[in-house]
């Protein structure tokens, strides 16, 4: 049996079906229809408005990636769109699923230059999966089944519909009855020969993980193929909560800003694994020199187009990454593998110094900031970040436990995402947030703290001062003679205030004992709260592996 809905019904019943009844945006003229279906189904739907669009995009970004469930944000025609480009290009860059819908403009009024119209479909092209503009109500309900099927299938992305007014004001018969279907398993038969031949013959292989291990929810998978093959983990920024911190053979992350031993162990090995990654020129430093002599590579990749794209792959696995880690540890074509002196030798890396470095004696060092924020609020808080500085540092001293707690901007380096993200992960997974961030970052998209006060998220942030935009200074310090352009910032901001003046709590902390107070004080609020931490601006990040290096350019202090 079918009713006639309108377009702005269609919309929010099929959100609703769709498994999206948590969901983020800002409204405005040209969706006030679907903001009043919204409004009479709100006990099936909850929405959350943010003080911007870019937040919402942002929280709907954390919210996926901490539920791996598609995130959904609406935003008006005109700026209400164009706000939400960099969030889309956010999830874009980072594989994340999302599903965007606009209003626009009756088409009778589109390409007349009408009051907030914009060509979103066109802008976001480049930066989206796919993306529509939906000009007859009978097109709705089958575009928006499209479009969650393309966001969360495959290599997972947004997706963006453009809905004209007057779509979403016409009606139509719409069946409810009609199954949804969501992306189903691959079944496709996977061709392991040339990947157990090339792991039988290596003496030295390393695993490198990226962000596709995590989307795949392959970590035991990858846990159990590193011990098949006696071979450590490394990961990618994006890779990072694949494999448990403390985990024996896991040697942190590798690349620019990696850790020694990761590095080392990518340098040295004669077999790389990379399994869901991209081999972004953060991670591979000089390209030409990143294979090494006599190093083969193995990749492993549910997207086509990567194979081959950075890095030449000596063989290859098309497929989703679980599946194929499943099936190698099932094959049997790996049992016999003995490589525990090769493991053994990059395992023992992680003790040496250049793997622990001693940092500053200043009076709040960000390593003992951030590892204190562990100790205080444990593995079970989801963690976001901006970008810069602090977002290297907590990548290096966190200490992640669990899959999906880390949500920061990888591929875009996005400043400004991190307050959406936490507060979209902390909706999606119940758990308290922790936002690292920076004085040059918080400014970006700081109204933000507006949303996380109005909507009672249990959030804390961890604002870096240093007077500086800080990664910015240390590239001018080291490779620009000190001529620090543009990136002393001697803003007049009371963060502590800011914090009151938006209905959150505010500390100040300058060093370790304030810093710990502050920390234990802020754990048993469940409202949120803002620390300030006054750090030294000549506080670097290290170690870190210049620009088309390698590990024998490596900066250590």
């Amino acid at each position: 049996m079918s009713d006639k809905l309108t377009g702005a019904g269609i919309i929010v019943e099929e959100l609703i079906r769709a498994g999206a009844d948590k969901i983020f945006g800002y409204p405005g003229g040209s969706v006030l229809d679907i903001y009043d279906e919204l409004y009479l189904a709100k006990d099936r739907i909850t929405h959350y408005i943010t003080a911007h669009e870019q937040g919402a995009a942002h929280a709907a970004d954390g919210y996926a990636r901490a539920t791996g469930k598609t995130g959904v944000v609406i935003a008006t025609s005109g700026p209400g769109a164009t706000n939400l480009v960099t969030g889309i290009s956010t999830a874009y860059l980072d594989s994340v699923p999302l599903v965007a819908i606009t209003g626009n403009v009756a088409t009778d009024f589109i390409g007349r230059d009408s009051f907030q119209e914009v060509n979103i479909v066109g802008i976001t092209m480049p930066v989206t999966k796919h993306n529509y503009i939906v000009n007859d109500v009978r097109d709705l309900q089958r575009t928006i089944r499209e479009a969650f099927r393309i966001a969360s299938g495959g290599r997972p992305g947004p997706v963006l519909i453009d809905v004209p007014k007057d779509v979403q004001r016409s009606s139509v018969e719409y069946d409810g009855a009609v199954s949804f279907d969501l992306p189903g398993a691959d079944n496709a038969v996977l061709d392991l020969k040339e990947a157990i031949k090339l792991i039988k013959n290596a003496k030295r292989p390393c695993i490198y993980a990226g962000g596709g291990v995590i989307i795949s929810e392959a970590s035991e998978e990858l846990s159990k193929f590193a011990k098949v093959i006696d071979a450590p983990i490394t990961a990618s920024l994006m890779g990072l909560t694949a494999e448990p911190y403390y985990h024996d053979g896991f040697l942190g992350m590798a690349g620019m800003h990696g850790k020694y031993a990761a590095s080392k162990a990518v340098a040295e090995c004669d077999l790389l694994i990379a399994i869901g990654t991209r081999f972004s020129d953060r991670a591979t430093g000089n390209k030409q020199k990143f294979l090494g002599e006599g190093r083969k590579v193995l990749q492993f990749d549910i997207d086509r187009a990567e194979i081959n794209k950075n890095i030449r792959a000596d063989a290859y696995v098309i497929g989703d990454v679980k599946k194929i880690l499943s099936e190698l540890i099932k094959s049997g074509g790996l049992d016999g593998i003995n490589n525990k002196k090769w493991l053994d030798y990059v395992k023992s890396l992680k003790a040496i110094p250049e793997n622990n470095i001693e940092h500053s004696d200043k009076s709040l060092p960000p390593k003992f900031v951030i590892e204190s924020a562990k100790s205080v609020f444990g593995a079970d808080a989801v963690v976001a970040t901006d970008v810069g500085q602090h977002q290297m540092w907590t990548a290096q001293y966190y200490g992640f436990e669990k899959p999906r707690s880390f949500m920061t901007s990888g591929g875009l380096g996005t400043m400004g995402y991190g307050m959406g993200a936490a507060i979209g992960a902390a909706i999606g997974s119940g758990k308290r947030a922790l936002l690292f961030t920076s004085d040059g970052s918080f400014h970006m998209n700081l109204n933000e703290l507006a949303t996380a006060v109005s909507h009672n998220i249990p959030l804390t942030i961890i604002l870096f001062d240093n007077n500086a935009l800080g990664m910015v200074r240390q590239w001018q310090k080291m490779f620009y003679a000190r001529r620090y352009s543009q990136t002393t910032l001697n803003r007049k901001t009371d963060y502590v205030k800011l914090a009151e003046a938006f209905g959150a709590k505010g500390f100040c902390a300058s060093n370790k004992e304030e810093l710990l107070a502050a920390l234990n004080k802020a754990k048993k609020l469940q409202t949120p709260c803002l620390i300030r931490c006054i750090i030294d601006s000549d506080e670097n990040v290290f170690p870190m592996i210049p620009p088309n290096g390698t590990i024998d350019d490596i900066i250590l202090k």
